[in-house]
C-alpha cells in the first residue's frame, strides 16, 4: 500500500505529534481533578516521566495511545503498511520501554495504571471511577484501563 499524502507533509503530521499534553491525557487530568484527586505531571526524576504521579497514594498513570503502545486487540493499534521494518523496531522498542519503566517504578515501591486512549473514547466516567476506586484502594495489582 502506499502513503495518501507525500512525504513532506507526512513529516509535518509526524512531527506534530505531541509526547504530553495529549487530548486523552487532559480529558483525563480534568476529569481527576474535578473529583478531587491531586497529581504531579511528568515528573523527570522517575523512569518514563508519567502522564500522572499521585505521590499521595504511591501510584503513578500512564496514558498511552493506542498505536504508538501497540494497544493489543484495539481497532486504533493499526500498522502501517509502508517502511514496515521500521515501524516494526520502532514499536518493539516502545514497549521494551515500557516495560523496563515499569520495572523500575515497580521497584521503587510505585503502583501502576495504564489507560488506553479508547478507554477515554468510550467511556470517560467509568475510567474515572474505577481510577479512583483504585487509587484510594490498597491494591498493589497494576490496573489497566
Amino acid at each position: 500500500m502506499v502513503d495518501i499524502v507525500d512525504a513532506a507533509t507526512r513529516s509535518r503530521m509526524m512531527a506534530g505529534i505531541r509526547g504530553k499534553d495529549t487530548g486523552p491525557e487532559v480529558t483525563l487530568r480534568r476529569a481527576m481533578h474535578a473529583r478531587g484527586f491531586r497529581y504531579r505531571l511528568h515528573v523527570r526524576s522517575m523512569p518514563g516521566r508519567p502522564d500522572l504521579v499521585f505521590p499521595r497514594y504511591k501510584a503513578v498513570v500512564f496514558v498511552h495511545g493506542c498505536f504508538w503502545h501497540r494497544h493489543e486487540g484495539c481497532r486504533y493499534a493499526t500498522s502501517p503498511a509502508t517502511r514496515s521494518e521500521f515501524w516494526a523496531e520502532k514499536f518493539a522498542t516502545n514497549l521494551a520501554r515500557d516495560r523496563n519503566n515499569e520495572e523500575r517504578l515497580r521497584a521503587a515501591g510505585w503502583r501502576i495504571a495504564v489507560v488506553w486512549e479508547c478507554a477515554l473514547k468510550r467511556s470517560i466516567d467509568e475510567v474515572v471511577e474505577q481510577l479512583s476506586r483504585w487509587l484510594l484502594s490498597p491494591s498493589h495489582e497494576r490496573l489497566e484501563l
